[in-house]
């Protein structure tokens, strides 16, 4: 059958002359021969010749001296020089506009969108809000900078302009899985920011990226502070949790049960937050009623939890 026959047949043939360990010409001929229809005729053929051959070699490196006292150690994270002047919301505007004229992946395209991230850094939230309204637009190829620069910024104003972003529905749920995924990687995360997002916890859509999105950040920020569980917004989100757990995890349904072990992973990815909850836990975990499921979720929920809490007391013995 005609399904059975060899449409394409391709040749490629190099010689190469190596002189001293070094490769010193190289020539290459490669023919491909198209049949769509074999049996009307040759079909078609391309040729294509390549040559290629070594002119000089250097001996030397050159390069220029470098003062040792301009050189300094430093670690790889990414530097630029910041500006004294301050960044109006007309030229981070302006900005998105060029990104959106800017040409695919090439070289200016990556250096406006650093520069955004960077200029993001210094607006206030008022200004930010204004940003949006004038740069929510979708560039030709259907890319938003605006919110793949916003992760990045991973300031106070950025996030809470981020958190009413997603509470406004404005933007796709892969968009939405982007923004709490980058919560975990924010590298000062400060108690606005906690009290900002926690409300989303209890929005009727919140899924398990919310959950496990916001409470990595709340690690992250009890694992750089002395007593985050004094902090007020940190209190108001174990409140949340705890008011989910129920008091001992019971559920009724397999609908709650999946909740419930959503919820359970939450309060384990917490951390040191976690603390004041391990009471409820270790009722949770110790209930007879409830599901092997629920029962493991809770003893792994103590995973950050201090061995000072003295989870073996909360767990009776032999069960």
């Amino acid at each position: 059958s005609q399904s059975e026959q060899q449409i394409l047949s391709s040749k490629l043939e190099c010689v190469q002359s190596i002189k001293d360990g070094v490769l010193a010409e190289a020539t290459c001929t490669e023919s491909n021969l198209v049949k769509p229809f074999p049996q009307k005729g040759n079909g078609a053929k391309t040729q294509t010749q390549s040559s290629l051959k070594l002119f000089q070699v250097e001996t030397e490196t050159r390069y220029s001296k470098v003062d040792s006292k301009d050189l300094y150690v430093t670690s790889m994270l990414y530097e630029r020089e910041e500006t004294e002047r301050e960044v109006t919301g007309g030229e981070v505007t302006e900005l998105v506009w060029k990104l959106c004229l800017a040409h695919g992946a090439s070289f200016e395209t990556e250096d406006l969108f650093m520069t955004l991230v960077f200029q993001l850094r210094h607006l206030s939230l008022e200004t930010l809000k204004v940003i949006w309204q004038r740069s929510s637009f979708k560039c030709r190829d259907n890319w938003q900078p605006l919110i793949d620069a916003l992760p990045s910024c991973a300031t106070e104003a950025c996030v809470v302009l981020m958190k009413e972003i997603i509470a406004s529905g404005e933007v796709e749920e892969d968009k939405v899985e982007y923004f709490f995924w980058s919560f975990s990687f924010i590298p000062k995360p400060t108690p606005g920011m906690i009290e900002s997002l926690a409300p989303l916890l209890k929005s009727p859509g919140a899924s398990q990226s919310y959950f496990l999105g916001i409470t990595a950040l709340l690690h992250r920020f009890c694992s750089a502070c002395d007593s985050c569980d004094g902090v007020p917004a940190v209190q108001s989100m174990m409140k949340t949790l705890e008011k989910f757990l129920g008091g001992n995890c019971s559920v009724q349904d397999s609908e709650q049960l999946s909740k419930m072990q959503l919820v359970l992973k939450a309060v384990g990815n917490a951390g040191l937050a976690a603390t004041s909850l391990a009471p409820v836990l270790g009722l949770c975990a110790s209930l007879q009623t409830n599901p092997m499921e629920i029962r493991l979720a809770a003893v792994q929920a103590f995973r950050r939890i201090p061995c000072s809490v003295r989870v073996s007391d909360l767990l009776p013995a032999g069960d």
